[in-house]
């Protein structure tokens, strides 16, 4: 089962962005080691990809689709590219700036909305609760 068209696209639109052709890839087919049982062994379902320009090799057999392995490899090996020319990786990077925005402390006047509106939901509970009849 090949990856999506707009894996595909992503993909594409990646390579682009990095500056990096289709034809600065050797691509060849390995058979596979480890799980996957017959299917593994006689066809050559393992990926290995060198990007010519740096040097940079990768070998992926996480699926047993050659062509899966295909798509997972290239995306491996533009994250070497990536860290490579940038120093990061992007994802990476806004995944930690969206942790570092979560923990940073919010100010006087949200911490105040947000004491109002628990009290103002507090009230709210207190009259949801059960009425008592009162015995004389």
């Amino acid at each position: 089962m090949p990856a999506s068209s707009e894996k595909e696209k992503a993909i594409a639109a990646r390579m682009m962005e990095l500056g990096v052709a289709n034809g600065d890839f050797e691509e060849s087919f390995v058979r596979s080691s480890g799980p996957g049982g017959q299917k593994v062994n006689k066809s050559s379902s393992c990926v290995y990809l060198v990007h010519i320009p740096t040097g940079l090799a990768v070998k992926c057999q996480k699926e047993r689709s050659q062509s899966l392995n295909r798509y997972l490899a290239r995306r491996l090996i533009l994250d070497k590219i990536e860290l490579r020319q940038k120093g990061f990786i992007a994802e990476a990077k806004e995944k930690l700036e969206k942790i570092r925005r979560q923990k940073r402390k919010c100010s006087k006047r949200a911490k105040e909305k947000i004491l109002t509106d628990k009290h103002q939901q507090a009230e709210k509970k207190v009259l949801r609760s059960k009425v008592v009849a009162e015995e004389e």
